[in-house]
């Protein structure tokens, strides 16, 4: 069975450590672990390939930036033949408290430029997604600033932990299903 697993996340140093990055870094994180390298220069973003016991994953950084991920996603899917039961985006939310995870088999795009293009380019709200809060500390009109943003220092040193996390939820969607899953981690 083959999995398409996307960060989403804007390319280029000056996003590298954002918030609305966390897609990218749960990825990272995940390749490091498997000690798999990420390709570049492959069409619409950065390509690693590992393997879980019988399971083929493919992780995605999309290089489209995030208002156009659904290209990305869309083209990926095709290329690679993975049906949308087994995609899974990895996206910061705003809504949830910082290092909060909640997996979703389905859902709107609250807000959300990459979930909104990913939708609008799919035609469904119905794909997996595993949300990453980030909370929501920031003054009336100010939220592409905090996304954009670094984490604070307390946040940082949490950080490592909640991404371990997320990589095992990632590992877990793949090897037991999304409810299961769903049952075994969206309460820590």
């Amino acid at each position: 069975m083959r999995y398409l697993i996307v960060g989403l996340g804007n390319i280029g140093r000056e996003y590298e450590n954002t918030r609305h990055n966390i897609g990218f870094r749960i990825l990272d994180a995940l390749a490091k672990a498997s000690n798999v390298v990420f390709d570049v220069n492959k069409r619409y973003g950065a390509i690693a390939e590992m393997r879980l016991k019988n399971r083929e994953l493919v992780l995605l950084k999309p290089s489209t930036y995030m208002n156009l991920s659904g290209n990305a996603v869309r083209y990926w899917m095709q290329k690679e033949n993975i049906p949308l039961e087994n995609v899974l985006i990895l996206v910061d939310d705003l809504a949830l408290p910082f290092g909060t995870l909640r997996l979703k088999p389905k859902g709107s795009d609250a807000g959300h430029n990459g979930l909104k293009h990913i939708q609008a380019i799919l035609g469904t709200t119905q794909y997996n997604r595993l949300r990453f809060g980030i909370g929501n500390d920031f003054p009336a009109g100010m939220q592409i600033d905090f996304v954009l943003c670094s984490f604070t220092e307390e946040e940082q040193k949490l950080l490592p932990a909640r991404i371990e996390l997320a990589t095992e939820i990632v590992k877990s969607f793949c090897l037991a299903g999304v409810e299961n899953t769903m049952n075994l981690y969206n309460n820590k």
